[in-house]
């Protein structure tokens, strides 16, 4: 039996699935509409595996109802952004994907990691088509927004990210929130390491990192750091490691928002989220945090608005 299902055998799914082979995770199930890619991918990463070692097979699906068979799925299915284009334009293109996904695993008893952007409203969108607990749908979000935040700070500080801790909350948009007050180098917080101006100018560059890279290749969304994070996550569920990780989710009354999905640090095991950990915020973050929470209701709500 696989570990883990992988719905959408494009970038993001693709390298995804290798990610977790290269780090013999688990098992990998890939599927895709184009049965063909999908067993064309699979065959050409097993054939790696005498070079690389890998511990656990890839092998391609021909059915959603197979994913069942999975402790935990990736939707990486949908279109990525193109140049000039937000997350949020590709609401309306890729819901009714993940709607129909929602439905197929209605009654799934795994964990559901949802890459697919825009992904705060994808969450939210999957949490409730599906039915399944808040704590078992969770997004890339905070956790994608921390691992560039430690990029830019490894290169700030000329030091290698291995030791470099850092966590980025809220919305996964440029109105996220990078914590440098709960980020650390070797348990020293980067708050004493930088200056003012350095401080913002790192905050800034987290903040537009995505859209860079959509920028500067001329092409769809970036997919090598989803697809490293998707992984690590992946571990954090499959090996009950208790690992925090900030993630998106549907929140429940935290910092005063709820039934809005945005990212706070969790712990992570099989089950998905096993508890979340909220940063002591100053008024002005928490107030960010609810005005993110506004717009994202407000483009759900515009959504609701065409259907009628």
């Amino acid at each position: 039996m696989a570990n883990v299902a992988i719905i959408g055998a494009g970038n993001v799914g693709s390298n995804t699935a290798f990610f977790i082979a290269e780090r013999n995770i688990g098992g990998v199930l890939l599927y895709d509409l184009d049965a063909g890619a999908a067993r064309g991918k699979a065959l050409d990463m097993m054939e790696a595996a005498p070079i690389r070692g890998y511990q656990y097979s890839i092998d391609a699906l021909d059915s959603i109802e197979q994913t069942r068979e999975s402790r935990m799925v990736v939707i990486a299915a949908g279109a990525g952004r193109e140049p000039g284009m937000k997350r949020e334009d590709l609401y309306a293109r890729n819901m009714p994907i993940v709607d129909d996904l929602a439905a197929q695993l209605r009654d799934y008893d795994g964990v559901v990691l949802i890459a697919t952007e825009p992904v705060d409203l994808m969450v939210m969108r999957f949490h409730q088509q599906s039915g399944l607990p808040r704590t078992r749908v969770i997004g890339l979000g905070g956790a994608l927004n921390s691992a560039r935040l430690r990029h830019v700070l490894s290169r700030c500080l000329n030091i290698t990210t291995e030791n470099i801790s850092a966590t980025v909350i809220g919305r996964h948009s440029s109105a996220m929130i990078p914590l440098l007050e709960y980020s650390r180098v070797n348990g020293i917080p980067v708050t004493v390491l930088l200056d003012e101006e350095t401080r913002e100018r790192v905050i800034q560059e987290t903040r537009t990192a995505g859209d860079l890279i959509v920028e500067m290749s001329q092409r769809a969304s970036s997919y090598y750091g989803p697809s490293a994070v998707a992984a690590d996550i992946a571990q954090a569920v499959l090996w009950d490691t208790h690992r925090i990780m900030p993630v998106s989710f549907v929140w429940d009354g935290y910092y005063g928002v709820s039934d809005v999905a945005m990212s706070l640090p969790v712990v992570l095991g099989r089950d998905g989220i096993e508890r979340v950990l909220e940063p002591r915020l100053d008024k002005e973050r928490t107030s960010a945090l609810v005005e993110s929470a506004r717009e994202l209701e407000k483009i759900r709500a515009g959504r609701k608005e065409q259907q009628q």
